[in-house]
C-alpha cells in the first residue's frame, strides 16, 4: 500500500478515527445513499434549525474513501444549508475531474481523482446528507438509494 493515492496514510488515519460516527439521539432528518457497484452504504442524521444542519452523524458501511469522507463531512457540514451542500457536492466533483479541493482538508482525496470507478465513493456521504434534507423539503419525504 506504500504510495498507494487511494489508501494514505492520512486517508486510513481520517476512516479510522470516524469522526461523527453513530446515530443522534434526536435527528430531524435522514438519508441515505448507496452505490451498487460497489456495495457502500451511508446513512445520515441531521439536526436542523432554520434549515441549517447543526449536527452531523453516519452510519457508513464502506471502503475507506467513503469512510474518510464521511468523517470530513461530520465536520464540514453544522452551519450548512441545502445550497451549501449542494454547492460542496459539485466542488468535489470538480476536485475529482482535477480541480482544487473545496478546502485544504478534502486535498487528501488528490490521488482519487485518476481512479473514476473511486469518485462515487467520496461523493457519496453528501448524496446521503443532500438525501436527508431534501426528504424535509415540501413534497420530500422520499428514501434514496
Amino acid at each position: 500500500m506504500v504510495g498507494d493515492p487511494l489508501y494514505r496514510r492520512e486517508l486510513l488515519r481520517l476512516a479510522a478515527d470516524a469522526t461523527g460516527s453513530g446515530c443522534l439521539a434526536v435527528a430531524d432528518a435522514t438519508g441515505t445513499a448507496h452505490n451498487p457497484a460497489c456495495g457502500d452504504r451511508v446513512t445520515v442524521e441531521l439536526t436542523l434549525d432554520g434549515g441549517q444542519i447543526t449536527a452531523l452523524a453516519h452510519q457508513t458501511q464502506a471502503c475507506v474513501l467513503t469512510q474518510a469522507s464521511a468523517a470530513l463531512l461530520a465536520g464540514a457540514a453544522p452551519g450548512q444549508d441545502h445550497a451549501g451542500l449542494t454547492r460542496l457536492g459539485g466542488d468535489l466533483r470538480a476536485m475529482l475531474a482535477g480541480g482544487p479541493p473545496p478546502s485544504p482538508s478534502y486535498g487528501v482525496f488528490d490521488g482519487v481523482s485518476g481512479h473514476h470507478g473511486r469518485h462515487a465513493c467520496v461523493l457519496l456521504p453528501v448524496e446521503a446528507a443532500l438525501n436527508a434534507l431534501e426528504a424535509t423539503e415540501p413534497g420530500g419525504g422520499r428514501t434514496k438509494g
